[in-house]
Protein backbone atom coordinates (compact mmCIF):
# COMPACT_ATOMS: atom_id res chain seq x y z
CA UNK A 1 0.00 0.00 0.00
CA UNK A 2 1.41 3.58 -0.68
CA UNK A 3 1.55 6.26 1.46
CA UNK A 4 0.44 9.62 0.19
CA UNK A 5 1.08 12.53 2.26
CA UNK A 6 -1.21 15.93 1.60
CA UNK A 7 -0.62 19.21 1.63
CA UNK A 8 -3.40 21.46 1.07
CA UNK A 9 -2.52 25.04 0.12
CA UNK A 10 -4.56 28.41 0.75
CA UNK A 11 -2.77 31.57 -0.32
CA UNK A 12 0.35 29.84 -0.61
CA UNK A 13 0.72 28.31 2.56
CA UNK A 14 -0.09 24.27 4.16
CA UNK A 15 -2.87 24.36 6.02
CA UNK A 16 -5.53 21.24 6.82
CA UNK A 17 -9.33 22.26 7.67
CA UNK A 18 -11.76 19.99 9.40
CA UNK A 19 -14.41 18.22 7.40
CA UNK A 20 -13.84 20.88 4.62
CA UNK A 21 -14.63 23.55 6.36
CA UNK A 22 -12.71 26.59 5.01
CA UNK A 23 -13.57 28.42 8.51
CA UNK A 24 -11.60 25.48 10.65
CA UNK A 25 -8.53 26.53 8.75
CA UNK A 26 -4.88 25.60 10.57
CA UNK A 27 -1.63 27.15 9.08
CA UNK A 28 0.89 23.97 9.86
CA UNK A 29 3.81 25.65 7.50
CA UNK A 30 4.31 28.58 5.42
CA UNK A 31 6.73 26.60 2.66
CA UNK A 32 4.76 23.88 1.02
CA UNK A 33 8.20 22.89 -0.96
CA UNK A 34 10.04 22.41 2.91
CA UNK A 35 7.08 19.84 3.99
CA UNK A 36 7.46 17.99 0.10
CA UNK A 37 11.22 17.77 0.48
CA UNK A 38 10.86 16.20 4.69
CA UNK A 39 8.34 13.94 2.62
CA UNK A 40 10.89 12.44 0.37
CA UNK A 41 13.47 12.46 3.20
CA UNK A 42 12.15 9.57 4.74
CA UNK A 43 11.18 7.57 1.03
CA UNK A 44 7.95 9.01 0.59
CA UNK A 45 7.57 9.02 -3.30
CA UNK A 46 3.94 10.15 -3.86
CA UNK A 47 2.44 13.69 -2.59
CA UNK A 48 -1.41 14.59 -2.67
CA UNK A 49 -1.26 18.19 -3.13
CA UNK A 50 -4.58 19.89 -3.01
CA UNK A 51 -5.11 23.56 -4.40
CA UNK A 52 -8.20 24.41 -2.11
CA UNK A 53 -8.42 28.02 -3.39
CA UNK A 54 -8.73 26.28 -6.89
CA UNK A 55 -11.46 24.44 -5.60
CA UNK A 56 -13.28 27.38 -4.51
CA UNK A 57 -12.41 29.55 -7.40
CA UNK A 58 -13.64 26.51 -10.10
CA UNK A 59 -10.02 27.10 -11.70
CA UNK A 60 -6.48 26.20 -11.23
CA UNK A 61 -4.71 28.97 -8.67
CA UNK A 62 -2.00 27.37 -7.35
CA UNK A 63 -0.10 26.17 -9.78
CA UNK A 64 3.44 27.57 -9.32
CA UNK A 65 3.41 25.28 -5.74
CA UNK A 66 3.09 22.37 -7.82
CA UNK A 67 5.61 23.56 -10.22
CA UNK A 68 7.88 24.00 -7.33
CA UNK A 69 7.75 20.91 -5.51
CA UNK A 70 7.44 19.08 -9.19
CA UNK A 71 11.24 20.62 -10.51
CA UNK A 72 12.63 20.51 -6.40
CA UNK A 73 11.36 16.77 -5.74
CA UNK A 74 11.09 13.89 -7.10
CA UNK A 75 8.14 12.96 -5.72
CA UNK A 76 5.23 12.17 -7.97
CA UNK A 77 2.37 14.11 -7.42
CA UNK A 78 -0.96 14.55 -7.78
CA UNK A 79 -3.09 17.17 -8.05
CA UNK A 80 -6.08 18.21 -7.18
CA UNK A 81 -9.02 21.15 -6.77
CA UNK A 82 -10.85 23.33 -9.24
CA UNK A 83 -9.67 21.86 -12.28
CA UNK A 84 -12.74 22.38 -14.53
CA UNK A 85 -11.31 22.86 -18.26
CA UNK A 86 -8.83 21.83 -20.59
CA UNK A 87 -6.60 24.48 -20.20
CA UNK A 88 -6.56 23.92 -16.51
CA UNK A 89 -5.32 20.25 -17.07
CA UNK A 90 -2.53 20.79 -19.50
CA UNK A 91 -1.46 24.14 -16.64
CA UNK A 92 -1.54 21.15 -14.02
CA UNK A 93 0.22 18.29 -16.19
CA UNK A 94 2.57 21.42 -17.67
CA UNK A 95 3.49 22.05 -14.03
CA UNK A 96 4.85 18.94 -13.05
CA UNK A 97 1.50 16.73 -11.62
CA UNK A 98 2.16 12.90 -12.64
CA UNK A 99 -1.68 12.57 -11.88
CA UNK A 100 -4.81 14.91 -11.05
CA UNK A 101 -7.96 14.20 -9.14
CA UNK A 102 -10.99 15.52 -10.62
CA UNK A 103 -14.44 15.16 -8.39
CA UNK A 104 -16.72 18.12 -9.31
CA UNK A 105 -15.94 17.90 -12.77
CA UNK A 106 -17.13 14.25 -12.93
CA UNK A 107 -20.50 15.27 -11.46
CA UNK A 108 -21.08 18.70 -13.34
CA UNK A 109 -19.69 18.14 -16.79
CA UNK A 110 -19.07 14.21 -17.27
CA UNK A 111 -18.68 14.47 -20.82
CA UNK A 112 -15.25 16.78 -20.35
CA UNK A 113 -13.66 14.61 -17.42
CA UNK A 114 -14.87 11.23 -19.90
CA UNK A 115 -12.69 12.52 -22.48
CA UNK A 116 -10.10 13.54 -20.14
CA UNK A 117 -9.86 9.49 -19.65
CA UNK A 118 -10.09 8.83 -23.13
CA UNK A 119 -7.18 11.45 -23.79
CA UNK A 120 -5.06 11.11 -20.86
CA UNK A 121 -5.24 7.16 -20.04
CA UNK A 122 -6.18 5.59 -16.88
CA UNK A 123 -2.77 6.08 -15.30
CA UNK A 124 -2.91 9.78 -15.48
CA UNK A 125 -6.57 10.85 -14.26
CA UNK A 126 -7.86 9.87 -10.73
CA UNK A 127 -11.81 10.03 -9.86
CA UNK A 128 -12.33 11.77 -6.71
CA UNK A 129 -15.56 10.22 -4.78
CA UNK A 130 -15.84 12.52 -1.77
CA UNK A 131 -18.99 11.66 0.69
CA UNK A 132 -21.06 13.19 2.85
CA UNK A 133 -24.09 10.24 4.41
CA UNK A 134 -22.67 8.03 0.70
CA UNK A 135 -23.71 10.87 -1.09
CA UNK A 136 -20.81 12.90 -3.31
CA UNK A 137 -19.80 16.08 -2.53
CA UNK A 138 -18.93 18.55 -5.24
CA UNK A 139 -17.50 22.73 -5.05
CA UNK A 140 -14.66 21.97 -2.19
CA UNK A 141 -17.50 19.96 -0.43
CA UNK A 142 -19.22 22.97 -0.28
CA UNK A 143 -22.23 21.59 -2.47
CA UNK A 144 -24.15 18.01 -2.54
CA UNK A 145 -24.75 16.38 -5.17
CA UNK A 146 -27.66 13.60 -5.76
CA UNK A 147 -25.45 10.62 -6.91
CA UNK A 148 -24.75 7.57 -4.57
CA UNK A 149 -21.39 6.92 -4.05
CA UNK A 150 -20.73 3.18 -4.88
CA UNK A 151 -22.88 3.77 -7.85
CA UNK A 152 -20.88 6.65 -9.12
CA UNK A 153 -17.38 5.11 -8.90
CA UNK A 154 -18.76 1.46 -10.46
CA UNK A 155 -20.51 4.10 -13.54
CA UNK A 156 -16.69 5.17 -13.81
CA UNK A 157 -14.80 2.13 -13.55
CA UNK A 158 -16.68 0.80 -16.39
CA UNK A 159 -15.90 4.19 -18.11
CA UNK A 160 -12.27 3.01 -17.82
CA UNK A 161 -11.05 4.78 -14.68
CA UNK A 162 -8.52 2.98 -12.55
CA UNK A 163 -7.95 4.73 -9.53
CA UNK A 164 -10.38 6.21 -7.15
CA UNK A 165 -10.03 8.38 -4.16
CA UNK A 166 -12.52 7.90 -1.61
CA UNK A 167 -12.67 10.34 2.08
CA UNK A 168 -15.75 10.03 4.09
CA UNK A 169 -16.22 14.06 4.83
CA UNK A 170 -17.14 13.15 8.32
CA UNK A 171 -13.92 11.82 9.16
CA UNK A 172 -11.99 14.21 7.51
CA UNK A 173 -9.77 16.07 9.54
CA UNK A 174 -11.15 14.52 12.59
CA UNK A 175 -8.56 12.56 13.72
CA UNK A 176 -11.39 10.00 14.89
CA UNK A 177 -10.47 6.92 12.10
CA UNK A 178 -10.99 6.13 8.85
CA UNK A 179 -14.01 3.90 7.51
CA UNK A 180 -12.91 0.86 7.34
CA UNK A 181 -16.34 -0.34 6.50
CA UNK A 182 -17.11 1.77 3.97
CA UNK A 183 -13.76 0.94 2.01
CA UNK A 184 -14.26 -2.73 2.51
CA UNK A 185 -17.54 -2.80 0.88
CA UNK A 186 -16.44 -0.22 -2.15
CA UNK A 187 -13.70 -2.79 -2.53
CA UNK A 188 -16.30 -5.41 -2.35
CA UNK A 189 -18.66 -3.82 -4.65
CA UNK A 190 -16.28 -2.57 -7.37
CA UNK A 191 -13.58 -5.14 -7.51
CA UNK A 192 -10.69 -4.58 -9.38
CA UNK A 193 -10.40 -0.73 -8.26
CA UNK A 194 -7.55 0.70 -6.72
CA UNK A 195 -9.14 2.32 -4.24
CA UNK A 196 -7.25 5.32 -2.13
CA UNK A 197 -8.43 6.02 1.36
CA UNK A 198 -8.54 9.23 2.85
CA UNK A 199 -10.03 10.98 5.51
CA UNK A 200 -9.37 10.16 9.69
CA UNK A 201 -6.37 8.76 9.88
CA UNK A 202 -5.15 8.91 13.60
CA UNK A 203 -2.74 6.21 14.29
CA UNK A 204 0.12 4.39 12.97
CA UNK A 205 -1.87 0.88 13.55
CA UNK A 206 -4.44 1.82 11.07
CA UNK A 207 -2.59 1.89 8.18
CA UNK A 208 -2.19 -1.88 8.76
CA UNK A 209 -5.75 -2.43 8.84
CA UNK A 210 -6.20 -0.19 5.40
CA UNK A 211 -3.35 -2.54 3.82
CA UNK A 212 -5.14 -5.91 5.00
CA UNK A 213 -8.45 -4.28 3.68
CA UNK A 214 -6.99 -3.95 0.31
CA UNK A 215 -6.62 -0.70 -0.39
CA UNK A 216 -3.64 0.72 -2.76
CA UNK A 217 -3.06 4.00 -0.88
CA UNK A 218 -3.97 5.96 2.04
CA UNK A 219 -4.04 9.52 2.08
CA UNK A 220 -2.53 10.97 5.23
CA UNK A 221 -3.00 14.91 6.18
CA UNK A 222 -3.77 15.86 9.54
CA UNK A 223 -2.13 13.11 11.92
CA UNK A 224 1.17 13.84 10.43
CA UNK A 225 0.96 17.87 10.85
CA UNK A 226 -0.37 17.04 14.36
CA UNK A 227 2.73 14.49 15.48
CA UNK A 228 0.03 11.42 15.84
CA UNK A 229 2.30 9.59 13.13
CA UNK A 230 5.34 10.45 13.12
CA UNK A 231 7.87 10.33 9.54
CA UNK A 232 10.04 7.94 11.48
CA UNK A 233 7.05 5.45 11.68
CA UNK A 234 5.86 6.18 7.97
CA UNK A 235 9.66 5.12 6.73
CA UNK A 236 9.41 1.90 8.63
CA UNK A 237 6.07 0.95 7.23
CA UNK A 238 7.41 1.52 3.63
CA UNK A 239 10.30 0.00 4.15
CA UNK A 240 8.35 -3.17 5.44
CA UNK A 241 5.81 -2.84 2.62
CA UNK A 242 9.17 -2.76 -0.11
CA UNK A 243 10.62 -5.67 1.76
CA UNK A 244 7.60 -7.90 1.03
Amino acid sequence: MRIIPAIDIIEGKCVRLSKGDYSTKKIYNEDPLEVAKTFQDVGIKHLHLVDLDGAKSKHIVNYKILESIASKTDLKIDFGGGLKSDEDLRIAFESGASQITGGSIAVKSPKIFESWIQRYGKEKIILGADAQDEKIAISGWMEASQEELIPFIRSYQNKGISYVICTDISKDGMLEGPSFELYERILKEVPEINLIASGGISHFDELAQLAEAGCEGTIIGKAIYEKRISLKQLESFILNESSK
